[in-house]
């Protein structure tokens, strides 16, 4: 369990469309076997510590014609932002993909300050 230390609580809310490749034949839609896609999301104001951070589909695209296969997940999260991460594998075909995200932790008060 993650205890935040601090009463200032902040939630950060946003969508991203990681990739629309059926339109140029991008490697989501055209190739095959394993492949990624990431996609760094910076937040408007960092937070105090690294949030928790809860990614989930919002819209995807997939051939009819092959099996639909995606993960969807995120890393490198730090104060400042985090990398949406999409996968897939096979002979899956994904046009394009949209996900939702929302980040929870703890923020600065007015009255703190950082001393070097």
């Amino acid at each position: 369990m993650r205890k935040l230390q601090n009463h200032l609580i902040g939630i950060r809310q946003g969508s991203e469309t990681l990739f629309s490749h059926f339109e140029n034949d991008g490697e989501m839609w055209a190739g095959r076997g394993p492949r990624e896609v990431r996609r760094r999301v910076t937040f408007d104001a960092s937070f105090k510590t690294p949030p928790a951070v809860m990614t989930a589909l919002a819209m995807f695209d997939i051939d009819a014609a092959t099996n639909a296969r995606a993960d969807l997940t995120n890393a490198n999260i730090d104060a400042s932002g985090f990398d949406l991460i999409v996968r897939t594998w096979g002979d899956t075909r994904i046009a394009r993909i949209r996900a939702d995200w929302t980040a929870i932790g703890e923020i600065r008060g007015e009255d703190e300050w950082d001393v070097d």
